[in-house]
């Protein structure tokens, strides 16, 4: 019969044991670019949904609203709002690879 201490001393050891294990897989996916590789999209999402999202806030005139966002003027809160949505949606498409 094993003590409560051994059990735990097994169980934090096989906890170290998992966490090496990630961390030498991570670096290993490493291929030395910087380039961590194509994010997933969340549930439901797709690089089309995405890219009309985007389609229909260009409509909107939304990328004024993030230059200016950028170049430092102060915008309501629904514009910022709106810049900061078209920035997430903008990163997502990028992150997933949907434009190669």
């Amino acid at each position: 019969m094993v003590s409560g201490n051994g059990r735990r001393a097994r169980a934090f050891g096989g906890a170290i044991a998992g966490t090496i294990a990630v961390l030498l897989a991570g670096c290993a996916g490493n291929t030395g670019s910087g380039d961590p590789g194509p994010q997933s999209l969340s549930g439901g999402e797709t690089c089309q949904s995405i890219r009309s999202n985007l389609n229909r806030l260009d409509r909107e005139g939304v990328p004024s609203l993030v230059e200016q966002q950028n170049s430092g003027k102060k915008l309501g809160a629904a514009q910022k709002a709106k810049a900061d949505l078209y920035n997430q949606l903008l990163d997502k498409y990028l992150g997933a690879r949907c434009h190669v």
